[in-house]
């Protein structure tokens, strides 16, 4: 007879326990397995103050370009450069190359073993970040040379940038209408979906769950679905269980901040994001279920959304309230229709159903139009959920009609399930498209609240309090502004390829206003298929007595560039390595 299961899991946490412990993986015999980056070496504790913010405490001498003492690294001219790169480039490509640096002059260090940064990671960001560098006619660094100092994955690397890994916020919502049950279901698919994937090492997922943080919320209406559920499929009526418990539609329930933006975009100068939610709203009768999600949207900076319905075939996006209240249909678009609509396609254009071209199937009169449509052009009406996310917070929201029948039978969920499957997914990861970047100050401390502005679109977006943002754009050229009280604003230009599915990195450094006069500083930065930073330039930055502020044109005679000056008079090292010529 087998020993009962409490005890059988004790006798093996007993035997894990009793086995000496492990660095590094174990191999399939159980033996402690060291791979092949990780050499022995004595561990010292992480001094230097300009990689004081890596991943790791501990480093080793000699490192990795044979430097044996602080000292030594501290007068070199590498450290020296990772000491300058936010100031160089401008804020491109920083703190993801300091970094990275940092784990050749400063390597990682575990009980006992120095490990080496992985390839692919040194390889990705030399991709995205050799344009900044041919901007100032520098060759790309010899320490950061991706096949000398770097290694494998499969020889037990570590990623140098994983602290810096800022995942964007994906929330899906669903059952907000308790008798429209679909969403409920496909969102719990989804779930199971995703584990087990990431567990079967399906790429797709892994990427996807490794880089986005996709908040589930199957049933944000329990009360009505009670309601609905008790008459069940097939008998329940169009209505049954649509409000919650105190009888209040939560789709109606949001402050309606549509017809403030309305008010505002005629004022010149005014801004129309972020609208606060006004005083008088709390005089009436705001549903627990609405106050709980509005304070979960002002607790995590939310960048995408979905909310899932049932009743038609359509996924449709803001405004849903029109510009002009008595028009119960009226084309209204917010200053993100072209993303937004996107957003709509990313979903539908992968949906068979929403895809095929029979006008007798459920939503065949939205066929025309892609099966997509702006809220408000199919009816008009206040207090919804995607308007205010829009209007009081970052985050962009689409609504999804999943079918015409709100409550289907059982029967009937996996083959929805395979209809959303690739739509639901394909949505969430385009929460990857845009720009993605800090704000910090000249010291590197995080700027929070700074608003990033993309001219010819009025609506701002605000860095998060680790000065992290994300900036959902369509492909085009692009003119971006980031500024905040206090600080003169900086301007950059920014090309979003058509088939670029990851955010461009694009940092900002924002000078404090009063240092000293202005200028109106130029730079040059080269465009390629996988740069997503075109031009660049800066308006209003404070000048400074630093040599590395008054930058020039790349020299085009033969003569040194603009900063080697600098380099030479800091040390007796002249790096001839960072010259191209």
């Amino acid at each position: 007879m087998p020993p009962p299961l409490p005890l059988l899991l004790l006798t093996v946490l007993v035997v894990a326990a009793a086995r000496p412990g492990c660095e590094f993986e174990r191999n399939p015999a159980g033996e402690c397995h060291r791979p092949p980056a990780a050499d022995s070496a004595t561990c010292v504790d992480l001094q230097l103050r300009t990689c004081s913010d890596a991943a790791y405490n501990h480093t080793t001498f000699p490192n990795l370009l044979q430097h044996r003492s602080w000292e030594v690294v501290e007068a070199s001219s590498e450290y020296i450069l990772l000491s300058v790169l936010h100031q160089l480039l401008e804020g491109q490509c920083n703190p993801d190359l300091r970094l990275l640096g940092c784990a050749v002059l400063a390597p990682r260090c575990e009980g006992g073993w120095v490990r080496r940064p992985c390839r692919h990671i040194c390889e990705g960001l030399r991709e995205v970040c050799q344009p900044a560098f041919d901007a100032i006619d520098m060759a790309w660094p010899y320490f950061l040379d991706c096949h000398r100092y770097f290694t494998r994955e499969d020889e037990g690397c570590y990623d140098p940038l994983e602290k810096l890994r800022v995942e964007p916020e994906v929330k899906l919502i669903g059952n907000i209408h308790g008798n429209e049950v679909a969403g409920r279901e496909m969102l719990i698919y989804l779930a199971q979906y995703l584990c087990s994937e990431y567990l079967l090492g399906n790429p797709r997922i892994q990427r996807l769950l490794n880089t986005t943080r996709i908040h589930l919320l199957p049933s944000m209406n329990p009360d009505g679905y009670e309601v609905a559920a008790a008459e069940g499929a097939g008998y329940n009526g169009w209505t049954s269980g649509r409000q919650n418990a105190q009888n209040l539609d939560l789709n109606r329930n949001f402050p309606d901040l549509t017809s403030e933006y309305y008010r505002l975009a005629e004022t010149r100068g005014a801004r129309s994001d972020h609208i606060p939610i006004p005083q008088h709203y709390w005089w009436g009768k705001v549903a627990p279920e609405t106050k709980a999600i509005m304070k979960w949207m002002q607790t995590i900076p939310f960048v995408l959304s979905a909310s899932l319905h049932g009743g038609d075939l359509v996924v449709s996006y803001p405004f849903d309230f029109s510009k002009h209240p008595q028009e119960e249909k009226m084309f209204s678009p917010t200053p993100d229709e072209k993303m937004f609509k996107l957003l709509s396609r990313a979903y539908a254009d992968v949906h068979p159903m929403m895809m095929d071209r029979s006008e007798n199937r459920c939503g065949g009169n939205f066929l025309k139009r892609g099966s997509i449509i702006n809220g408000a052009d199919w009816y008009s009406f206040t207090g919804g959920m995607s308007d205010f996310n829009y209007l009081h917070t970052n985050c962009f929201e689409i609504t999804v009609e999943l079918g015409c029948v709100k409550f289907p039978p059982e029967e009937a969920l996996y083959i929805l399930w395979q209809h959303n499957k690739e739509s639901l997914l394909n949505f969430v990861e385009t929460v990857h498209r845009g720009i993605k970047g800090v704000v910090t100050d000249k010291f590197g401390k995080p700027v929070k609240n700074a608003r990033i502005s993309v001219k010819g679109i009025r609506h701002d977006i605000t860095t998060a309090p680790d000065g992290d943002y994300w900036r959902l754009l369509p492909p085009g050229i692009h003119i971006v502004i980031a500024q905040a009280p206090g600080y003169a604003k900086v301007i950059k230009k920014v090309i979003i390829p058509a088939r670029m599915k990851r955010a461009g990195r694009v940092d900002f450094i924002l000078q404090p206003l009063g240092m000293g006069p202005k200028n109106f500083i130029h730079g040059l930065r080269r465009t390629g298929p996988h740069d997503p930073l075109g031009g660049a330039s800066s308006l209003g930055e404070a000048t400074e007595p630093d040599p590395l502020r008054a930058r020039r044109q790349p020299s085009a005679d033969g003569s040194k560039p603009w900063w080697w000056s600098y380099f030479t008079s800091l040390s007796t090292h002249r790096p001839r390595w960072l010259l191209k010529y």
